[in-house]
Formats: C-alpha cells, sequence, structure tokens
C-alpha cells in the first residue's frame, strides 16, 4: 500500500518509489479499530524515534488528537487513518513498513526498518 504523503508546506503527493512509510492493509485496520474504540476516529498516530532503551533508540507509537506540528510530514493510509512524523525521527524510520503480527508470543505491531543496524531481543530498542 502506498501511502498519501502531506507535509505542512506542501500539497498531497502519492509516492511511485519504494514509500518513505508504507502500513499493511492489516496493520491500518487495526490502528482504526483502535481509533474508533477509544472514541477518536478522527485522531492520527505519531510514529518517531527517541533516544533510550538498551540499544540505543526506542519507538514512538502514540494516538494523537492535536494537528500536526509545523514540520510534520503526513501520510495517510486505508481507512483515513493518519500517521505524523517529526523531520529528526523520519531520518531514521524511512522506508520503514508497518505491519500487524500474531503469534504464540502475542500480538503487536511489527517495524520493518531496513535503517536498523541492531536490536534488542524484544524488538522495542534499536541501534542505527
Amino acid at each position: 500500500m502506498h501511502a498519501q504523503m502531506t507535509s505542512s508546506d506542501s500539497q498531497p503527493t502519492t509516492t511511485s518509489e519504494r514509500p518513505k512509510l508504507d502500513v499493511s492493509a492489516r496493520a491500518a485496520k487495526i490502528m482504526h479499530e483502535q481509533l474508533v474504540k477509544r472514541g477518536t476516529p478522527e485522531a492520527a498516530i505519531r510514529f518517531g524515534i527517541r533516544g533510550g532503551g538498551c540499544t540505543g533508540y526506542s519507538y514512538v507509537f502514540e494516538f494523537s488528537d492535536k494537528a500536526p506540528r509545523k514540520n510534520d510530514q503526513v501520510f495517510e493510509f486505508d481507512l483515513g487513518v493518519r500517521i505524523y512524523v517529526d523531520p529528526k525521527s523520519m531520518v531514521y524510520l524511512e522506508g520503514t513498513r508497518i505491519d500487524f503480527e500474531t503469534g504464540i508470543r502475542g500480538h503487536g505491531f511489527n517495524f520493518d526498518n531496513p535503517n536498523v543496524k541492531s536490536d534488542c531481543g524484544c524488538g522495542e530498542s534499536v541501534s542505527f
């Protein structure tokens, strides 16, 4: 699924090469269901990177009822799911595919990030 991307300073464009950020249809469905369940179907999801964790960085993945910040990149996916990414995080997240997985260990979002050099055993902390 290719995203439609907008930023605060540009018009929406559709990516034709490898998308800067991609979300599987299954992940978009779960995101949408969670937003509806919270009673905020028009909210977005803020996705980013922050320092911390056992290998140096950890992912930020949280609901956002606020408008995007001035320099955020805004991505839209199936079911109207919107994801905001700040410019500093985008450097580390470019090319990431978000999926939702279920298995013996449970279920959750999986970030397939081509920029990661190593991660910890739990997959929540990464290094670049």
